[in-house]
């Protein structure tokens, strides 16, 4: 190490002792070597002899001088010690600007200098945005598209800035996207395909930089991508996999990129789907149904997939997974065709091509989370559709799950949506006579009368148009179940809370009349002195329930007699 103390003694004198340009560049040598062969103690050595101002001279003399000082500080900078000292040094506004030359070794070493001084440290990444490094980075990568060692740099640097808000911003000004894709298009190195990725999957947070990624055929590129790896069984493989479905389902969050991608259908991404979906690999799979369930945002684009058959390969898709299958792939294959369910017209064609009855499959399922979706399919599929509602609606082994779900203490989104398509079978059937004969059996009423108490307000709306479509027409029938699931009791709860909204008790104040014209239940609004709460309610602020409530004050002190068995 006394070569080093020598070397160094010369760098500090610099011009004070008039050395010429050979001597400082073996001095820079001699620093290398020293580091190369003793990190640690060269670093020391370095920040004990205050070495770093000298630096900045040297980075701003002759161009070799400066190449060898940015490769020197490139080095010296891996040492995470000696990072703070070339920041008190005021190095970074001095490399900065090398960041504009034409030597592309100068802007190798200052690229390497500069990303390992400002790793990790917010402040100042931020201040090198401030201080434009997103343009020079961008230039350089379209400057130099082949130099792969520079490449990487900037790929790096970009890599570590890109989640500032700050570069999103300034890289959304630049062509940045054309430079990724022409970069991710002639990769076939690993390490590089995961650079470029990385970059592309933060930047593609920013719905500016989405759409400006698909205007420059990011889709092209990934999915020539995912084809070159499908077949590969390497671990580096199957990570890069993974990171370009993910990069496709971040691009089909944001609505302009996505429409841009499916292009009605016509995009290479919706045209890839099918393969996708059709594929061994679970990845694949799954980025198929996410692909569906975002294009499916959109009402028009649904109207189209389904008319384009993508129903049937999304049920192709689950029946693979029923026993046992892959819990992430059923549930975004249900995300998908639950939006697909939206628009009028591909209700009607879904249920006609016997997706209600071929999703039921999946009633076997003990996977919360793929249940959860499965019912919120099928309500959605039987919402305003009567016949379907009325088949489903007497179906014993759907309304028996039904039953057993809405009872469950563990999950409760599994059973509120039980609760919920139940409360619409009865809802939207055209026979509901029969749905409620069913329901009865299935011992779900007690369920629909739990749900009118629920904490969500559009479940105990659902709830009571649900029970007074059945006290209208099955009373007599199903008084029996309302008793004993007090529903004359939890009715009063409803109406005495000041946490009811105003349309909630107008619905309970309904379905309080039609359970009026039963005797044993009129006796049992008596004996829980509801009375006096219909009574309150007819100065009720909302002019609706208070006229309900009149009106319910009325049949309950009309005569017994007039009111019929």
């Amino acid at each position: 190490m006394e070569s080093l103390e020598l070397h160094l003694k010369r760098l500090k004198l610099g011009d004070e002792d008039t050395e010429g340009e050979d001597e400082i560049l073996e001095s820079l040598g001699g620093v290398l070597q020293a580091l190369a062969e003793d990190k640690h103690k060269a670093s020391t050595l370095l920040a004990e002899g205050e070495i770093l101002p000298a630096f900045g001279r040297l980075l701003q003399s002759t161009p070799a001088c400066a190449v060898k000082a940015a490769q020197v500080l490139a080095e010296i900078a891996k040492n995470e010690e000696m990072k703070t000292p070339c920041i008190n040094a005021g190095l970074i506004p001095i490399l900065v600007p090398l960041l504009n030359s034409t030597n592309q070794e100068l802007l190798l070493h200052t690229g390497r200098a500069i990303g390992r001084i400002c790793y990790d440290n917010n402040d100042l990444q931020e201040q090198l945005v401030a201080a434009g490094v997103i343009d020079s980075l961008v230039r350089i990568l379209s400057n130099y598209p082949d130099d792969e060692a520079l490449v990487r740099v900037n790929l790096l640097a970009l890599s570590n800035l890109a989640d500032l808000d700050t570069a999103k911003e300034a890289l959304s000004k630049t062509k940045v996207a054309e430079q990724l894709v022409h970069q991710l298009r002639q990769v076939n190195h690993h390490e590089k395909v995961e650079i470029i990725l990385e970059v592309l999957q933060t930047l593609a947070e920013n719905d500016a930089l989405k759409l400006q990624l698909a205007e420059a055929g990011i889709q092209d590129a990934v999915t020539e991508l995912l084809l070159r790896l499908q077949d590969s069984s390497k671990p580096e493989d199957m990570c890069s996999l993974k990171a370009a479905s993910d990069l496709i389902v971040s691009l089909l969050l944001g609505d302009e990129s996505m429409q841009q991608l499916f292009a009605e259908g016509r995009g290479v991404i919706y045209q890839s789907v099918g393969m996708w979906l059709a594929s061994k690999h679970t990845q694949l799979q799954l980025t198929g149904a996410l692909a569906i369930a975002n294009f499916a945002r959109n009402d028009g684009n649904c109207v189209r997939m389904v008319q384009l058959g993508v129903v049937h390969q999304l049920l192709d898709l689950l029946e693979q997974h029923v026993e046992s299958g892959d819990v992430s792939v059923q549930h975004a294959a249900l995300s998908a065709l639950r939006n697909l369910a939206i628009p009028v017209a591909n209700k009607i064609q879904m249920l006609e091509e016997g997706v209600g009855k071929r999703i039921q499959m999946l009633l076997r399922s003990e996977m919360p989370p793929v249940q959860f979706k499965l019912l919120g399919t099928l309500r959605m599929l039987i919402d305003g559709q009567a016949e379907a509602a009325e088949e489903m609606g007497q179906d014993p082994t759907l309304l028996n799950r039904l039953a057993q779900w809405c009872g469950s203490k563990d999950h409760a989104g599994v059973c509120g949506e039980a609760n919920r398509l139940l409360a619409s079978l009865l809802r939207h059937s055209r026979s509901p006579q029969e749905v409620v004969k069913a329901i009865q059996e299935a011992q779900g009423v007690k369920h629909l009368v739990s749900m009118a108490t629920s904490e969500h307000v559009i479940m105990q709306n659902e709830a009571l148009i649900a029970l007074a479509i059945a006290s209208a027409i099955s009373l007599e029938n199903i008084k029996e179940a309302f008793k004993e699931a007090q529903l004359v009791q939890n009715i009063h709860k409803l109406l005495q809370s000041e946490s009811t909204g105003p349309e909630v008790k107008y619905n309970a104040i309904g379905l309080l009349c039609s359970l009026l014209s039963s005797a044993e239940l009129r006796e049992e609004a008596e004996e829980d002195q509801l009375t006096s709460t219909l009574e309150a309610l007819c100065g009720h602020s909302n002019d609706n329930v208070a006229k309900q409530a009149l009106m319910a004050l009325q049949i309950l002190n009309e005569e017994p007699s007039l009111l019929g068995p």
